[in-house]
Formats: structure tokens, sequence, C-alpha cells
């Protein structure tokens, strides 16, 4: 396979269009016609990375976060970022980046963090806002089937775990052919009654192209009259962070020792204790600060991020349990979780997590 065909597979395994429009995800170097020969996943592409795929003669990098994050002027090798790019050039190695593509996946990171500490009932905690539209079109009854069937294939009408989904109408179109039209039924300069549906399907923002497109190609009509609308409903199944609950309540400082068992933890910085029992708990992987208001809303009893500044603890307002548990140890689970998605969708080579440590804050105790 060449990368250019494993990249379009991922894509549809964890949608680049999820991401972030701050993030920048993909094929971030390398050329997409070369055959792979190796997939190797990592946190990070340092060089130490490289070095590993170089000695495991593998050709494709798939990293979580992404190496080229903002505009590289110079390749000299002068940083940490240019020499890791540089070498990967120098020796062929392609770098896929997917970072918030994965953030926002229902089944994503989040997901992954909630699954090891056993939460139930999982929703996302910031679901994307401004992501669902509604194509509606007119079209001949005799029609409907074809368009609908069209529009699905093309990824409209899924709704969380349900697919297939659309509304119809039966109505009346009427329409006169003028000099020069082609028309589907009827007579030039006459004109013409049509049985016809109003057909609705709901997609995200991502796929308005594909989805139009479809829709203009399985129509019968020479003009066809269509709207896209969007909608204000927010997309529950796509969205930074997620929470659940235990089956069982438990006590602060029993979260706490739970805490540091799941993510390894010889440390949990955390906000005032607000003598309550755990039991609703609210995650996001990396840097969550923004996610305190949102767990709060949620009527969460703690929340689980990393990154959190002096001043964020504050916010916790004697509301919930704000812990701190690292950035690098809130995703530690991606590479091995990707790693399990990657496997099984790849078997004509190799697909090996890193072995390279590439978290770089470190503690002495």
């Amino acid at each position: 396979m060449t990368i250019n065909q494993v990249a379009k597979i991922m894509d549809e395994l964890i949608p680049l269009g999820q991401a972030e429009g701050y993030d920048n995800v993909g094929l971030l170097c390398g050329r997409p016609e070369n055959t792979v020969t190796g997939m190797l996943v990592c946190h990070d592409v340092l060089e130490a990375v490289v070095d590993e795929a170089i000695k495991k003669k593998v050709n494709l990098i798939v990293c979580f976060h992404p190496i080229i994050f903002k505009g590289l002027k110079k390749i000299t090798g002068a940083d940490y970022v240019q020499r890791s790019v540089l070498k990967a050039i120098e020796n062929k190695i392609a770098i896929y980046a997917i970072h918030t593509a994965f953030d926002n996946d229902f089944f994503g990171v989040n997901h992954r963090i909630c699954e090891k500490l056993g939460l139930e009932n999982k929703k996302v905690l910031m679901p994307k806002k401004g992501d669902l539209h509604i194509l509606q079109v007119y079209v001949p009854t005799d029609h409907e089937a074809k368009l609908q069937s069209a529009l699905f294939d093309a990824g409209a009408g899924n709704i969380g775990f349900y697919d297939e989904c659309s509304f119809s109408l039966a109505g009346k179109g009427t329409f006169r052919p003028k000099p020069g039209a082609d028309p589907y039924d009827g007579e030039i300069g006459k004109r013409e009654t049509a049985d016809e549906k109003l057909l609705s399907v709901i997609f995200e923002k991502r796929k308005q192209a594909a989805v139009v497109a479809a829709m203009q190609s399985a129509h019968p009509y020479e003009e066809v009259a269509y709207q896209t609308i969007a909608v204000e409903n927010e997309n529950q199944y796509e969205g930074l962070g997620m929470y659940g609950e235990f089956d069982d309540e438990m006590s602060e400082q029993d979260f706490l020792i739970l805490l540091r068992e799941k993510f390894g933890l010889e440390v949990v910085r955390h906000s005032n204790f607000i003598n309550r029992k755990i039991k609703r708990v609210a995650v996001l992987g990396g840097s969550g600060a923004d996610g305190i208001s949102a767990a709060k809303s949620k009527n969460c009893d703690a929340y689980i991020t990393g990154d959190l500044k002096y001043h964020d603890f504050f916010r916790a307002e004697s509301q919930i349990l704000l812990c701190d548990v690292g950035h690098f140890e809130s995703e530690q689970f991606v590479t091995e979780h990707l790693v399990e998605i990657l496997s099984q969708k790849f078997t004509t080579f190799a697909v090996s997590k890193s072995v390279e440590k590439t978290n770089p804050v470190n503690y002495f105790l």
C-alpha cells in the first residue's frame, strides 16, 4: 500500500475533519506515492523515534502530537523540531499526525481514559457547536430512493449510533421549461406539475462538499432546487472531553488513590477537597483548563486533565475536585489505543508501538 492509500483509510477511521481549526494534522512530510514498509506509532516524533523507525526499517510514523505545529521557515537542524523533521526527510520517512482529530473522536482519547477508570454512561463533555447542517432537496417521487441512497453513501444521515436517517414530505412542484432547457420531464414553454418529495438529511459540516456532489450526481433534474441549513443542535457525538459515572460512589481520597493506580502516578495535583462522594467524573486529555466550566455545568464531582495553572485551581470554588495528572500522563493511553485500531485495519505491514520515552517532564521524589 502507498502512504496516500494508508492516509485515506486512516481518514475514514479517524476523520481529520474532526480536528480543531488551529491544529496541524494529516501527512506532515513524505511522498504520498511511496510504498509503506511499516508503521511506527508514537506520542511525539523526536529524533530518537526517527532513529527507532530507521532501525526497524519503517517508513511511516503515526504520531499524536504534530511535530510541525507552526510554520517552519528553515530546516537546518537548529532545534529539536528541525532535527526530527530533517532526519525523517533524509531517510525518506513520512510523518502523519492525528492530535485533535482523535481528541474530538467519540471513541478516541477521552473514551479510552473513561474505560481505564471504569466510567459508564459516557457522553461528550464539550460537544461541537455549528457542526451539524441539514440538506433539503426537492426530488421526483420516483427518484427519491436512488437519491436517498446516494446521500447515505456520501455520509449524510448519520446521527450518533444511527445511520441512514432522513425525513421526507410529499407535495406538488411546478415548472415551465424555457427555450434552451433540457428538462427531465415536460415540454418547452408549457407549465408542468410534478409529484415531488422534499427530502431532508443531516450531515457534519466537513462532509458538505461530498454530500452536495453526491446529490447533484444522483438527481435527475437539470437544475436542482436545494438548500443547506446550519442547525442549532450541538453534535453530541463529537467534541472535546467526556464524562461518565462510576457504578458506586467513592471518597475523594479513594478516588485519588484510584487515579495514581490507573495512571501510574507518583503524585496528583488537586484542588481543595469538597467533602462529597465522587461518582460523576469528567476527563480531558492534554491541556484542559478550558473544560472546567463544562465539567461544573454537567454536575461532575471531579475533573481530570493536565496543565492546570495556579489560578485554575481556584475555579473549583468548592463545587468540583480538580485533578491535574500531567499532560503526557493524561494522554498516555493514546499510542496503545492507536496500535490496536491500526493493527486490525492494516495487516499487510507491521504496526508497532514506539519504545522511546518522549515525555519531557520528570519528577524528583
